[in-house]
């Protein structure tokens, strides 16, 4: 059973969804909430919740800064912003925050009981309008010259981690602190990627790994 804690402080959306996840069976609304306060309040009495799925603008507490409060405190509950806001930006931060998933009020019931499964088990989600329109900004970048790897350009396998996690958004500091070194290492590994591919900025670089199947 996924237990559920609903947080949003609209009452007819909030019933709406609520409605919709108790016609799953292996899904329980444990706690309903109209802010980020009232659901610490909800986890502080002891009330189970697997998933956390939360507005991103509620008053008092907001959605951000629920995320940030439950990662302070190690809870093990995984957040599901919900939201109208479709800026990259608010994705972005959402995701650096540590929400598991991003999804816009405006995607279909069958993708949110989608989302929520895949995310319990373990992986991140972003809604399918999100990533298609992220998608379609990163094949706009001018590009690298898609030959330019099978014509001899070899990455490390360092090279190779860096770009990953470059590609997943951190930064130059905090990837130097999942790999354990100094920050000016990494910008030279960074600096020595964008000279030996061409590319003009770090999104084209990211983009030609993409292509190039460099990274995934």
């Amino acid at each position: 059973m996924i237990q559920i804690i609903l947080a949003e402080d609209h009452n007819i959306v909030r019933n709406g969804i609520r409605s919709l996840l108790e016609k799953e069976n292996d899904f329980e609304v444990t706690g309903e909430a109209v802010n980020g306060r009232e659901v610490l309040e909800l986890l502080e009495k002891g009330i189970p919740a697997d998933i956390v799925l939360a507005d991103m603008n509620m008053p008092e507490l907001s959605g951000i800064e629920l995320i940030s409060k439950l990662k302070d405190q190690g809870a093990f509950c995984k957040v599901i912003v919900l939201s109208a806001l479709d800026h990259e930006k608010y994705v972005v931060q959402a995701f650096h925050t540590g929400t598991s998933g991003y999804l816009l009020k405006s995607a279909s019931p069958d993708e949110l009981i989608f989302a929520i499964r895949h995310i319990y088990a373990g992986s991140q989600y972003i809604c399918s309008e999100l990533t298609s329109r992220f998608l379609n900004r990163l094949l706009s970048i001018p590009d690298v010259a898609l030959t330019e790897f099978s014509d001899g350009i070899e990455f490390s396998s360092r090279e190779i981690e860096i770009l990953g996690l470059v590609a997943e958004g951190y930064t130059n500091q905090e990837i130097a602190d999942k790999i354990f070194t100094s920050k000016r290492t990494v910008e030279g590994h960074r600096q020595a990627l964008i000279d030996k591919t061409g590319a003009r900025n770090t999104a084209a670089l990211i983009r030609f790994a993409l292509v190039n199947g460099i990274i995934n």
